[in-house]
């Protein structure tokens, strides 16, 4: 997830135009999600990806990251947490609407590759206060926001993480990679 320096999201009303990507990011990225078969996205996160990801690749003037992530999108299975959608009669489009936290352990036993979670800092706010957040990757953004919607909410215990390893982008943007210990 992206943050900025003072922890931050995203800007009052969801602005993401301060986050810095390039294509060494982009790279990066690709290799976290080829290790995935699973995506968890928040309602309003999966709208937008929905709304672009599935032909991003097919477009003419479309980015080397733009035909791998379509086509990683468009395979793997996605999961939306959500209050307000019902069931999906999409293929490979999961909805957990209720029962949150057997639902994510239910995933984590069933044996596939890692899963990832995009943006939806509401989604990871409700994982976040059911412990259910084994691994944070967090791109810390050269930028104070000063107000926004914060990365960090909800959460009932102090949770106790292991740096497992640090990235530098062009960007000036940091990776910070921990797992919960």
């Amino acid at each position: 997830m992206h943050a900025s320096l003072d922890g931050f999201v995203a800007g009052p009303n969801g602005e993401m135009d301060w986050i810095n990507v390039g294509d060494d990011m982009f790279e990066f990225a690709g290799k976290q999600t080829d290790r995935s078969d699973t995506a968890l996205y928040g309602r309003v996160t999966y709208g937008m990806m929905q709304s672009y990801w599935p032909t991003a690749g097919d477009q003419p003037n479309a980015s080397k990251h733009d035909k791998q992530h379509s086509g990683w999108y468009n395979k793997v299975h996605k999961v939306v947490l959500s209050t307000t959608m019902q069931e999906s009669n999409m293929s490979n489009v999961q909805i957990i609407n209720k029962n949150l936290y057997n639902s994510i352990i239910g995933l984590k036993e069933s044996g596939g590759q890692d899963i990832v979670i995009f943006g939806s800092p509401t989604a990871v706010h409700s994982l976040m206060a059911e412990n259910l957040i084994d691994e944070y990757w967090l791109f810390v953004n050269p930028v104070l926001l000063a107000k926004g919607i914060p990365l960090f909410k909800n959460f009932n215990d102090q949770v106790k993480l292991k740096l497992l390893s640090t990235d530098t982008f062009g960007s000036g943007v940091v990776c910070l990679h921990y797992e919960k210990i």
